[in-house]
């Protein structure tokens, strides 16, 4: 499972609308590191930052640590509603 896959199941999981998630790398200036945009329906954006941003943080911890293991890469998350 990539990097991508694996925000889109956890984020997935904690969303009502899942028809509305959209997971997509975009490369960076930055030199070992990786962005993921994360699109979810605006009534879905509480679930996925959680209170204080607790959900999002780990979902960054969840998809960095499997960055390390893999490709030893940064990896940013950007998480926005639509």
């Amino acid at each position: 499972m990539n990097l991508v896959e694996l925000t889109e199941f956890l984020v997935k999981t904690l969303v009502t609308n899942k028809e509305n998630v959209s997971v997509k790398e975009f490369d960076t200036d930055e030199e070992n590191t990786i962005l993921i945009q994360v699109l979810v329906d605006s009534s879905d954006i509480g679930r996925v930052i959680g209170k204080g941003g607790k959900l999002a943080n780990s979902i960054r911890t969840l998809v960095q640590a499997s960055s390390y293991i893999k490709d030893n890469k940064k990896v940013k998350i950007n998480i926005d509603s639509f």
